[in-house]
């Protein structure tokens, strides 16, 4: 089984939608999307998500192109809850936006069972939250056929099909999260989905009726780059410290 998790285009925050920049990526995007054989698709109840599924169903329905009916799951909405950073205290923030030297001075954070275990974490119940994510993605998965087994997934009902989630790069983390098994924080924290980037991952079956997944390609924007587009710099944070003209 392969599932591809899609990030949504450049956002225009404030109106839950697309910017201009976002459409055009989510136009290029569709290219590559039509192209994919899809066996279900699912995807965020927030308005940046389904615009750019739509842009790509649109491409579809344009060029006569069969493709399943979308279904909505809330908890594949954006990673919702806010902290009180430990630097910043009287400021709420997204769970992904601690400074490198104090969130990596941290073990528990490495450690899959103790993550949310930190006061911050605590103090904003980001384990419930988690919890609601893995419970949601462990119920489709399962219905899929593939079901937990500790650390690997029993492969009840093996297959070939294409899973395809538009829904955003927070949320993306935890999922991977709980496919491969590794705390969310170096996710959040050391990698980033540029707007409509394509993170494609395999289940491996290398003996009967167990499987894992792999990851085989994280965040690609190739189609951007066919379509001279240069990537949204939404997400990530300024290269240099002397780039002003970056976010902090």
């Amino acid at each position: 089984m392969k599932l591809v998790i899609i990030r949504h285009g450049d956002p225009d925050y404030v109106n839950d939608s697309l910017t201009e920049k976002g459409r055009r990526e989510a136009e290029l995007l569709a290219d590559r999307v039509s192209k994919m054989k899809i066996d279900r698709i699912y995807v965020s109840p927030l308005g940046r998500a389904r615009a750019t599924m739509q842009a790509c169903l649109d491409k579809m329905d344009k060029e006569g192109i069969k493709y399943p009916t979308p279904i909505t799951y809330d908890w594949l909405m954006e990673f919702p809850t806010h902290i009180k950073r430990p630097d910043k205290p009287d400021t709420e923030s997204i769970c992904w936006d601690w400074m490198p030297d104090d969130w990596t001075a941290v073990d528990e954070f490495y450690d899959f069972d103790k993550w949310t275990g930190h006061p911050v974490f605590k103090e904003a119940d980001v384990e419930a939250e988690v919890k609601k994510v893995y419970k949601g993605f462990e119920k489709l998965l399962t219905e899929l056929g593939y079901v937990r087994n500790g650390r690997y997934f029993k492969a009840e009902k093996p297959n070939n099909d294409t899973i395809v989630f538009f829904c955003h790069f927070g949320l993306e983390s935890v999922l991977l999260s709980y496919l491969l098994h590794i705390p969310v924080m170096p996710f959040w924290h050391g990698f980033i989905a540029a707007p409509t980037s394509v993170t494609t991952v395999y289940t491996e079956e290398r003996r009967e009726g167990k499987a894992y997944f792999r990851v085989s390609s994280f965040g690609d924007i190739s189609h951007l780059y066919i379509g001279n587009e240069p990537p949204a710099f939404s997400g990530r944070f300024c290269e240099c410290y002397t780039n002003t003209d970056e976010r902090h």
